[in-house]
């Protein structure tokens, strides 16, 4: 969507308004509205407003709304929002720009962000970085991802499982070399994701609890 040179629509200017009603609906009523009829001169309000939105459908409409307009507008305010203190800010500006998937958005995936110690700053990261990667650099994502296997309990988890997934092939190298790992919790984590990878039929949660025996019983470290 380019810039407009015409005043605000007048109903697009109420919503904007009403994304700090303290009712969920309306502003989830508000932010669809402004996805609907994109003008760029409202990005950055839709961007302040998902770095304290509370409600997950909200911020997950606010995304919407910010996919609608212009990448050349979007891209730069949300990397902006990435060198933010608020871990909130910080967590939705990934999120979008893994929606977005904007290539040029790839230097700003940081081995600060993806393992950031705020859990939900790091899934949107690792999100991001497989949505986002370039034939290359596979090998260099999957070697920091794998830094956090055992990290968390299962939501955190299963996340970074499917991102390695994700990166298909070009994990294994890396996810062999955690099946050895000193610490159980990266070995059962490793085996899991592997066996995950091979067999997607395989509930996670079965794949985990399957390797969890496997190590305990002192298998599980050859690969």
């Amino acid at each position: 969507m380019e810039a407009q040179d015409s005043a605000p629509d007048p109903d697009t200017i109420r919503a904007v308004r009403a994304l700090g009603d303290g009712r969920e609906q309306v502003r989830l009523r508000a932010a669809l509205a402004i996805g609907t009829s994109p003008d760029p001169r409202f990005v950055g309000k839709l961007i302040e407003r998902c770095a304290i939105e509370p409600e997950f459908q909200v911020r997950e409409m606010l995304t919407w709304a910010l996919t609608r307009h212009s990448s050349s507008i979007t891209v730069p305010a949300l990397l902006s929002g990435l060198r933010s203190e608020a871990a909130r800010a910080r967590s939705q500006a990934l999120h979008t720009l893994s929606k977005i998937a904007e290539p040029r958005a790839w230097p700003a995936i940081t081995r600060e962000l993806l393992t950031d110690t705020d859990g939900e700053v790091a899934r949107a990261a690792w999100r991001a970085g497989v949505a986002l990667v370039p034939e290359g650099e596979e090998p260099w994502l999957a070697e920091v991802l794998a830094t956090q296997l055992g990290r968390g309990e299962r939501e955190t988890r299963l996340s970074l499982s499917r991102a390695l997934i994700g990166l298909g092939a070009a994990m294994l190298p890396t996810l062999r070399t955690a099946l050895r790992d000193l610490d159980p919790r990266v070995r059962a984590h490793a085996l899991a994701t592997d066996r995950w990878y091979r067999d997607p039929d395989t509930a996670f949660e079965c794949a985990i609890e399957e390797a969890k025996r496997v190590v305990a019983l002192g298998t599980g470290r050859s690969g």
